[in-house]
């Protein structure tokens, strides 16, 4: 009687690497990718206070550069890993959600990529819900993002929904009116770096 045995192994057992030395990938749009992919990881975790910024940390230099416009709740220039992780904060306090609707990368020149953003939030101050595109210039150097310059639509609709109700007035004799400038602020203070 004869039995035949079927090897259980592939033919090639030890395939390439599996874990290569540098599993990050350093050409600017895979960079992209897997960042944006680490923040929905970090958000889903729980984001700022909740999520280790480490999720974030491979995909930026160590002396990255994220340039928002002044106006918003967040504006600022913010620097390095602390920085951002700062930066992450201020937008968790400004928006309650903050979606990517849709995403195009518009174009890659050398190290520098165009993505071009729609987005549905809502802002925690006044449950406002807004839907406005952002275009960003990213660059990246060494596999790593190493300047982010976001361009809204219009700032002043963000800072506007994202602004805390004016306190109410309080009527006293005479009927003045008594207590805060009636001036919306953002509450946020500044997080951001000064910029030097």
């Amino acid at each position: 009687m004869t039995t035949s045995v079927t090897n259980p192994l592939p033919a090639d057992p030890f395939p390439a690497d599996p874990f290569p030395a540098d599993p990050f990938p350093t050409d600017p749009l895979s960079v992209l990718k897997g960042m944006y992919e680490a923040e929905s990881r970090y958000l889903a975790a729980g984001g700022p206070g909740a999520a280790s910024f480490d999720l974030l940390a491979p995909y930026f230099a160590d002396d990255v550069v994220l340039h928002q416009a002044d106006s918003l709740p967040y504006g600022g220039t913010w620097h390095r890993h602390d920085g951002m992780a700062r930066f992450f904060l201020a937008m968790s306090l400004a928006w309650e959600r903050f979606d990517i609707l849709d995403q195009r990368f518009l174009g890659v020149d050398g190290d520098t990529v165009v993505v071009h953003s729609r987005i549905r939030a809502r802002a925690r101050a006044t449950g406002r819900e807004l839907e406005f595109p952002i275009v960003q210039t990213i660059e990246v150097r060494d596999g790593r993002i190493a300047r982010v310059r976001p361009f809204y639509w219009d700032t002043a609709a963000i800072a506007e929904a994202c602004a805390e109700p004016a306190p109410a007035r309080r009527r006293g004799r005479g009927g003045r009116g008594h207590g805060g400038s009636g001036q919306a602020g953002s509450g946020y203070g500044s997080l951001a770096d000064e910029d030097a």
